[in-house]
């Protein structure tokens, strides 16, 4: 994006108030007149604008020069001497546009800086009549896009955004308009469709109604291309339309799968079958939600190896992979593929012998598009190739975006000291570093004791006890104190079992001082208790949960699997979830995958595909109030 910001030397607050403040001395002539004094650009230093406005007798170039110098205290981070120099002049600007909009203009800048997004954009509320030349809207437009973005308000940067494109050369502009168009794809199609109504800003409705278009029609190529086409002769002078965004382009020409015969592998048998029933019958489900005649689903048991059983999928015909369902089973047969591969790379050498059977069985699955139920941390992506997993890491990952778009700056995680703790909560720190910057602060709690002695470290509350002792020892056990703990938090997210829960948030909540306000508690869906009591769930008023919104929100679905399966926990459900939403997905995916802004509403969450074939989940998320989870 445009800058018209130049770096100079610093200089101190009481350079200035010699300037503006000290004994006159005799003017000597000014060099240039006012209208030679350009205000797009600060190329000197604060002391030389300052210096030159002290000498100048003109009341319109004394402005320009005293917002020069405002300018170059800005380019070089010095708020407080900026803000000092717009004070000074504010009761004697001269009733002109350029010079008005200038001042408000590098108010607003300060007040960005000091991090007061809401009063610089109440700074940028300029007059309609005014009229500004081409560098000042363009300015305007910018500032106002940053701080909405800063402001975590998309829907109003890209509005700034799209009126800045106006004041742009068409290449600038095209560059505005990818970044309008990656600030909408996110969002939900409700959204973007409550906003499209909104007929102020045509070409903004237009860009609203675009990215609908892209994301309900999605699914269906020919539904999607028959509605662009009705889209670009409503909207023929709209830069859409001129040239649609390319990952748009991208997906009008990739086509959906529509498999006939659909193989399921899964462990049918053996140890691992319970787990692998509830996602069988989610599939099941899923099938009779919406019968298809013309499509087939077969289940294959992978007890006996999964590459046996996608060798049985391949032969039976399968067009379409679902599974296998375990890590390991997937890490096998990604290895098998790989390794085919590299056999099949030294094989077509001249004179090379002919492939055998079993790798050339290999080299045809590679052609057999699959929907992995798992995950894996080494892979090479390839376009028929899809991972689908509940992963706590994700989950994690999901609950560092939530806490930023609630405005959190400073959380406190706890996190249970095993395997899936450590990894969630390093999945979260990451997320968070690369949203603000800053690291996230991490305890590790073990069970039993340590995990009360975890918390009041955590808070601050071992110190305040530990200071309060030493001032009794110092002055006489008569001293009457209570503790406190860190008000420097904003939140706490939890990481931490169901089992755990109970008793980490009660320890929470009584090592929180008197004189601190309790901050906002979120949980992982590992924590969500099993009991249906009420009296279980008090406890928890107050906490956010993530979870699949499936099983947030009781309906007739949720009623007739607790009836069927009553034995089911809440694990079981989000499998059987997973099962119905794999299968769904499968006429989806190639268009998911060429438009990642589009994303599906499925039961385990918002999805959306990634480019390298990993399916994202977007949770839902509730609050316990007055003993019962309510969704947000």
């Amino acid at each position: 994006m445009l800058k018209r910001l130049n770096t100079t030397k610093l200089i101190s607050a009481a350079v200035l108030a010699t300037v503006l403040f000290g004994c006159a001395t005799a003017p000597t002539p000014v060099k240039e007149t006012s209208s030679q004094v350009s205000l797009v650009s600060a190329t000197q230093s604060p002391a030389e604008y300052l210096a030159d406005a002290k000498q100048a007798t003109d009341a319109e170039q004394k402005n320009r020069l005293m917002l020069l110098a405002a300018h170059a205290f800005i380019n070089q981070g010095d708020t407080g001497n900026a803000g000092k120099t717009l004070t000074a002049i504010k009761s004697s600007l001269v009733n002109k546009p350029e010079i008005l909009a200038e001042h408000r203009y590098l108010s607003a800048r300060v007040l960005e800086q000091t991090n007061n997004y809401d009063q610089a954009l109440a700074q940028l509320n300029y007059p309609s009549q005014w009229r500004l030349a081409n560098w000042q809207m363009v300015s305007y437009h910018q500032l106002k896009a940053r701080l909405y973005q800063l402001s975590k308000a998309p829907i109003e940067q890209a509005k700034e955004l799209t009126l800045l494109a106006t004041y742009l050369p068409s290449n600038e502009a095209s560059e505005v308009n990818d970044e309008i168009w990656g600030i909408l794809q996110p969002l939900h199609e409700q959204t973007l469709q409550a906003f499209s109504q909104d007929n102020s800003n045509p070409i903004f409705a237009g860009w609203l109604q675009l990215a609908y278009i892209a994301k309900h029609y999605a699914i269906d190529p020919q539904q999607l291309v028959q509605q662009l086409g009705n889209w670009q002769q409503d909207n023929p002078g709209h830069p859409g339309a001129k040239k649609l965004p390319t990952d748009l382009e991208r997906a009008l020409n990739t086509k959906p799968y529509k498999p006939k015969k659909i193989a399921v592998l899964l462990p049918l048998t053996g140890p691992r079958a319970a787990i692998a029933d509830t996602v069988k019958q989610g599939i099941i489900s899923s099938y009779l939600t919406n019968p298809d005649d013309s499509v087939a689903v077969n289940f294959f048991d992978t007890a006996q190896g999964a590459e046996l059983a996608q060798q049985q999928a391949i032969a039976a015909g399968a067009d379409f992979i679902i599974g296998p369902l375990l890590q390991s089973e997937v890490e096998s047969l990604i290895q098998a593929e790989a390794k085919a591969g590299q056999q099949t790379t030294v094989q077509t050498q001249p004179g090379a012998q002919p492939v055998p059977h079993a790798q050339a069985q290999d080299q045809i699955q590679a052609k057999v598009p699959q929907l992995f139920l798992n995950h894996v941390d080494n892979f090479t992506p390839s376009d028929d190739r899809f991972f689908f997993a509940l992963s706590p890491t994700d989950e994690a990952i999901d609950a560092a975006q939530k806490l930023y778009n609630d405005g959190i700056e400073k959380p406190l995680l706890l996190a249970s000291d095993d395997g899936v703790g450590r990894r969630m909560a390093e999945a979260f720190k990451g997320k968070w570093l690369e949203l603000t910057q800053e690291e996230a602060e991490i305890h590790y709690y073990k069970h039993g004791d340590e995990m009360k002695v975890t918390v009041q470290k955590s808070l601050g509350v071992i110190d305040s006890k530990e200071r309060i002792a030493r001032i009794k020892t110092l002055l006489g056990s008569k001293i009457e104190a209570d503790f406190r703990s860190r008000r420097d938090i904003d939140a706490i997210y939890m990481i931490a079992s169901n089992q755990d829960l109970p008793l980490l948030k009660p320890f929470i909540d009584v090592n929180f001082s008197v004189f601190a306000e309790p901050v906002p508690l979120y949980t992982t869906s590992r924590s969500r208790i099993e009991s249906r009591s009420r009296a279980a769930a008090q406890e928890l008023n107050n906490l956010t949960i993530s979870d699949i919104p499936w099983l947030l929100e009781s309906n007739a679905e949720t009623a007739e699997v607790a009836r069927l399966w009553p034995t089911w926990g809440n694990s079981q459900k989000r499998l059987y979830v997973m099962g119905f939403d794999a299968l769904q997905l499968v006429s989806k995916l190639a268009q998911m995958r060429a438009l990642p802004g589009y994303q599906y509403s499925g039961r385990s969450g918002l999805l959306s595909v990634s480019p390298d074939g990993t399916i994202n989940r977007q949770l839902s998320w509730g609050r316990y109030q007055r003993g019962n989870l309510r969704p947000l």
